[in-house]
């Protein structure tokens, strides 16, 4: 099982680069062409069967050592949001940011960024597969995902969960530009899935996703959502966004993303 696990990452670092042949220079023209798109899910796919159906649902993403930490992590995406209203809170130091859960939850629920970090915390040294082709390894320091849901509790509808995010890769009259993504019950409660608040040992730098991003170590690096506003438990994502479950799915790429 882990020689397919790995036959994916070396197809990531292959195909990718290969694209350049045809002109492609970001996600968002990967996403346009359809040999790209149809290699990407196919590679999903198996990659989706053997992590559900031969492998534990705790089994852990491959942990680092402090030798092995990138000189320098490249931060992807969207690296300074213009939202107002998230400038106010870098301002402030996110002194009066909350993160909003709710959705199908019996206590929606708010927490600053000082109850998040009186939370128990998991450290992880991982490292963050971009679909572009380039990894990096880095240290994150957060809280569980699975604590702070324990603290809202679930209805038995809640499927997904939806996390809003305070950056908008572009602008479209649907309001389909803020990124979101969304990850599934099993995910969002296995041990390596954390909201992250420290990197490196310093506090989540605004190009990282401050005040806090998603860690979801078994997944592709958009995935990992940044600058985290809101997560809404959810029984499908069908009617948000364009009803695929992410900024990128929605233009694309696969949901899952598994590596």
């Amino acid at each position: 099982m882990t020689k397919l696990l790995m036959s994916r990452r070396r197809f990531l670092t292959a195909v990718v680069p290969a694209a350049g042949a045809f002109a492609l220079t970001g996600c968002d023209e990967l996403s346009r062409n359809p040999w790209i798109r149809d290699t990407l899910s196919s590679a999903e796919n198996l990659t989706r069967t053997v992590q559900r159906f031969f492998l534990s649902p705790t089994s852990l993403a491959r942990e680092f050592s402090e030798n092995d930490i990138s000189p320098a992590f490249r931060a992807n995406g969207t690296k300074n949001p213009d939202d107002p209203a998230y400038r106010a809170l870098v301002e402030t130091g996110f002194s009066n940011w909350r993160l909003q859960v709710g959705g199908l939850v019996e206590t929606p629920a708010s927490f600053s960024l000082a109850e998040l970090r009186a939370m128990p915390s998991r450290t992880q040294i991982t490292r963050h597969d971009c679909v572009e082709g380039w990894s990096c390894i880095g240290k994150w320091k957060g809280v569980p995902l699975a604590n702070v849901l324990e603290r809202v509790t679930l209805k038995p509808a809640a499927r997904y969960f939806v996390f809003t995010c305070a950056d908008s890769l572009e602008q479209t009259l649907d309001g389909t530009g803020r990124y979101y993504e969304s990850v599934g019950l099993e995910d969002a409660f296995h041990p390596q899935t954390i909201l992250a608040y420290d990197m490196n040992d310093a506090v989540l730098s605004v190009p990282h996703g401050a005040p806090l991003r998603l860690r979801v170590e078994r997944q592709l690096g958009y995935k990992m959502a940044k600058y985290v506003m809101k997560i809404d438990a959810v029984d499908s994502f069908a009617t948000l966004g364009r009803g695929h479950g992410g900024y990128w799915p929605d233009r694309g790429y696969e949901w899952y993303a598994g590596i």
